[in-house]
């Protein structure tokens, strides 16, 4: 992380990290001040428009830039004064329709506390940004007075109006002009102590207002709490499903061909005959428990997945389905194992419910990852069925939900009635 001043080092190290908040501060400044006034105007009018219909499409647009802008300075904060400030804002599925995607926006906390963050940016934060810069430059001014600039300021037009002040030094003769240069080496003095300090309050002010509150942390604890509830629970109903498929499959399988082998082996001399048929059975036997074996390794964790990644799994998936599929995969890189696992097992359901539920003869796949700005794995799973689909409770888009949400993911549903219907899911994560 970079800091605008070395605490060891030379003074000129010093002096370097004074002069950089000075103009690091004067240009945040000159930035700051439009692009935190076009936000403010631009949200406001857009929500104000949300009535006749036009701000549906607008605000999803407007807000989504507003983020942009405050993590921006979340990242000038973090790079130039090593200042941290947490960004709180629920993830959106970005296919979601408009309607969705607005009030979705409009009912995250941390939207109003960006748009409550504007207005002081744009005066207090404007400031002290600016006043780095000001100690700087102010003192020179001083400086300048002293050297004679006096005599073109107290001259020619400004006679009229008396002595030109330099703080509250009035500068009308040399001895005046004199003063005021003791005076803008006091300043720079002060500079020369507070001025980087200056530039931190600025981004200091700047978590103050954009930190979430105590409450909204609270709340996220107990999203998070719930979504490891979830997931334990959803692991020890995976291990009941386990424990019981190999009781009531491969185990029975087993313990039948352990009879049928000691039947064969009391009548391999009596009955030939009856032997070999026994025989024939414990190999069929052995085939379906072998058959049952690899089907529940594959529920667990399918080989492929674990070799080959997550669109080489999903494509073995589609191969199984019996409507036609169409797989399209740009991921350059791999997630988490876990992260891979939830993913594939969330499709997984979903292409289930379009194949027993929705009556669709076409299905679409599409996976990619969007590495811009945090990293985000998008699957988005479309068929052309009777649509109708919704996220409640028994459904198995429910579970979907669940699991998406154990790795903060969100899932999103558009399925009309008459179809088509489009899944969109979404896990934070990168790719290595």
């Amino acid at each position: 992380m970079t800091t605008i001043e070395t605490k060891s080092g030379s003074g000129s190290t010093r002096v370097r990290g004074i002069g950089l908040a000075a103009l690091r501060g004067l240009g945040l400044a000159l930035v700051l001040l439009p692009g935190s006034v076009l936000c403010f105007t631009l949200s406001l009018v857009s929500i104000a428009l949300i009535p006749i219909g036009i701000g549906i499409v607008t605000t999803p647009w407007v807000l989504t830039g507003v983020r942009a802008f405050a993590d921006w300075r979340r990242v000038l904060a973090a790079q130039w004064c090593g200042v941290t400030i947490p960004s709180a804002y629920r993830p959106v599925p970005k296919d979601a329709n408009p309607w969705t995607r607005t009030f979705a926006l409009l009912r995250d906390p941390a939207t109003w506390r960006d748009l409550r963050w504007l207005p002081v940016d744009m005066t207090a934060g404007f400031v002290t940004a600016l006043l780095p810069a000001v100690l700087i430059l102010y003192p020179l001014e001083g400086f300048a007075l002293a050297a004679g600039l006096w005599r073109t300021m107290t001259g020619g037009p400004y006679v009229e109006y008396g002595p030109y002040w330099y703080g509250f030094v009035p500068v009308s003769d040399q001895t005046s002009a004199l003063g005021a240069g003791a005076l803008g080496a006091a300043l720079l003095f002060v500079a020369h102590r507070y001025a980087v300090s200056a530039f931190q309050l600025h981004f200091r002010l700047t978590r103050a207002v954009l930190s979430p509150s105590q409450d909204e942390l609270a709340e996220r604890v107990r999203v998070l709490t719930e979504t490891r509830r979830d997931a334990v629970d959803t692991s020890a109903a995976e291990l009941r499903r386990i424990e019981r498929d190999l009781h009531d499959g491969a185990q029975a399988r087993l313990v039948a061909m352990g009879m049928d082998l000691g039947t064969v082996e009391m009548l391999l001399d009596k009955d030939p005959e009856k032997a070999k048929q026994l025989l024939a059975q414990a190999r069929k036997s052995s085939a379906d428990a072998l058959t049952e074996l690899r089907d529940l390794v594959r529920g667990i964790h399918p080989p492929v997945l674990a070799e080959r990644g997550l669109g080489d799994a999903v494509r073995a998936l589609a191969l199984r389905l019996p409507v036609g599929t169409e797989v399209d995969v740009d991921l350059p890189g791999r997630a988490d194992a876990p992260v891979e696992s939830a993913a594939y097992f969330a499709v997984s359901e979903v292409l289930t419910n379009a194949v027993k539920h929705a009556g669709a003869d076409r299905i679409w796949i599409d996976v990619h990852h969007i590495r811009e700005p945090d990293g985000m794995l998008r699957i988005t799973v479309t068929d052309n069925g009777k649509g109708g689909a919704v996220i409640g409770a028994g459904s198995g888009l429910s579970g979907v939900e669940r699991r998406l949400g154990t790795f903060d993911g969100v899932l999103a549903v558009s399925s009309p009635a008459g179809g088509p219907t489009m899944v969109t899911m979404e896990i934070p994560c990168e790719l290595s």
